[in-house]
């Protein structure tokens, strides 16, 4: 077991040597932000180090690349987010000017609810975001997801449900 670990730690160390420079430069044209491609090849690792049985990695830039995508797409999803959440209070009278504190804790409440969606099949969490974000009608997200709206309508009750639960720590 510690040779084991000793090996991928040692495995770790040798592809962010020879990786890190390149995954970063991919990133870097990807992206188009020197700072997001840090950010990204940083958590990319950070997930690589989490993989167990990381010795069994034959192609450990297809790996990197195959992680960074998905990270890069959460960071996207998640400032799609927030911007709709920021435009969306904006245009409420009463938080147009609210301080940088109010803003902070509506973006952490976002994230609690994000992390609650998460729990939802992606069909379900995925018409919330059309819904909510794109401000389509169940008709238009059904024909998206290939789904009935009437299935569409179930999956935003599931979802609004566990918005609902969030502000209700008892229901759960």
């Amino acid at each position: 077991m510690i040779e084991q670990t000793l090996r991928s730690t040692e495995l770790l160390d040798d592809v962010f040597r020879s990786d890190y420079q390149w995954l970063t430069h991919k990133l870097r044209y990807r992206l188009g932000c020197g700072e997001s491609a840090e950010d990204v090849a940083s958590e990319t690792f950070t997930q690589l180090a989490a993989m167990p049985r990381l010795e069994e990695v034959r192609e450990p830039r297809s790996m990197l690349i195959t992680i960074a995508s998905r990270v890069a797409y959460e960071v996207r999803r998640r400032k799609k987010l927030e911007r709709a959440h920021l435009y969306y209070l904006s245009q409420r009278p009463e938080d147009s000017h609210a301080s940088p504190e109010r803003k902070q804790m509506l973006l952490q409440e976002l994230g609690s609810i994000e992390q609650a969606l998460d729990g939802l099949s992606p069909r379900a969490s995925q018409a919330f975001y059309l819904s909510q974000l794109e401000g389509l009608t169940y008709a238009e997200i059904g024909e998206r997801l290939g789904v009935s709206a009437s299935m569409v309508r179930q999956y935003m009750a599931k979802a609004l449900q566990v918005c609902r639960d969030i502000g209700n720590p008892e229901a759960n």
